[in-house]
């Protein structure tokens, strides 16, 4: 058999799911969870497109159907192997020839049943945006530099409550340093796509505990939506000492290649000024990483502070703690800030 179904249905069934699209829209973009079975390739996909503009729809459709017919017998042995209970579903870009050809091969080769996601992929995205502009309660960690902010926001995931760590999602650490993890970025699309699945997973009438980021993390971007809420929300601020917060930072990334460090520090060469630009990499030639770490938070914290100014008053909770101390610091907030 074979049906039709919208995002909701085919999200909340489970039923392994095919992206038949080609390699390069995968990458761009997918849907959590989906294998990639391609149609066709991009070089592929890119032909067809020409002949459909260059000559004619009905030639396009021809050269499609002769470039798929020595992969069929592939495209069924990938397709048990995704899903060897012959329950699957498939999509494409707008639910049209692609999916609608790949499930009716699926269907004569013994799938019981194929699920075609109606509107395809572009569909799924409209469900995923639209989710980030419903009402969430959220509940914003904030900190200057070196507050062990994600490390709270794991420990209260890891306790049970409800809890997004935003960098994990995005791969990145958010700042000019951020980017010295091994992993590649997601795009901003996959990011988007990444954080509805986990979005998914929470209920919307309880408190998200989320950590306070800029509109960008590192190469990608927080919905516009979803950050307007976070702006708007209330922001529990730790108050920490800087030299506490240093040492806290010479422990994240003391072990750190140098070299890479001092990639950092050009960065934010021009914001730091150019004595303590000098300063900061003399103390990184002599592997004083304690002074480093001053230095850098006396730029990152006046850049806090500064978006601090922006945030409604009323919103800012001050939470003073007198040195970085996970397990302490998420007792204190679902304690006193439940």
């Amino acid at each position: 058999m074979i049906r039709c179904a919208d995002i909701r249905e085919i999200l909340a069934s489970g039923v392994p799911l095919i992206d038949v699209r080609d390699p390069g829209e995968y990458l761009s973009g997918h849907i959590p969870g989906a294998v990639n079975v391609p149609l066709f390739s991009c070089q592929e996909r890119a032909r067809i497109g020409t002949v459909y503009k260059q000559v004619s729809p009905e030639a396009a459709i021809a050269l499609g159907y002769k470039l798929v017919q020595p992969k069929l017998r592939g495209f069924t042995e990938q397709a048990r192997v995704v899903a060897p209970s012959g329950v699957v579903a498939v999509h494409c870009w707008r639910g049209g020839m692609r999916s609608e050809a790949f499930a009716s091969h699926l269907h004569q080769n013994g799938f019981q049943q194929v699920l075609r996601l109606s509107g395809g992929y572009k569909s799924y995205r409209r469900h995923v945006l639209d989710t980030f502009e419903q009402p969430w309660s959220l509940k914003v960690l904030g900190g200057y530099t070196g507050s062990g902010k994600t490390r709270i926001i794991q420990a209260m995931r890891h306790r049970g409550v409800q809890a997004l760590d935003l960098e994990d999602i995005g791969k990145h650490r958010g700042s000019a340093f951020g980017g010295l993890a091994s992993e590649a970025q997601p795009t901003t699309e996959q990011f988007e796509n990444n954080l509805h699945l986990e979005l998914s997973k929470m209920d919307p009438e309880k408190p998200i505990w989320m950590e306070d980021e800029s509109h960008n993390i590192g190469g990608v971007n927080i919905p516009m939506s979803l950050f307007r809420q976070m702006q708007s929300s209330p922001l529990y601020f730790m108050d920490i000492p800087r030299d506490e917060r240093a040492m806290y930072l010479v422990s994240e990334y003391g072990k750190t290649d140098p070299s890479r460090l001092a990639e950092g520090l050009q960065k934010i060469s021009k914001r730091l000024g150019g004595l303590r630009f000098q300063k900061a990499l003399e103390h990184l030639r002599q592997g004083n990483m304690y002074e480093v770490a001053l230095l850098t938070l006396e730029y990152y914290d006046k850049c806090y502070a500064r978006g601090l100014s922006f945030r409604e008053p009323g919103l800012v909770r001050m939470v003073p703690h007198p040195r970085v101390d996970t397990p302490s610091a998420t007792e204190m907030l679902l304690t006193q800030y439940a």
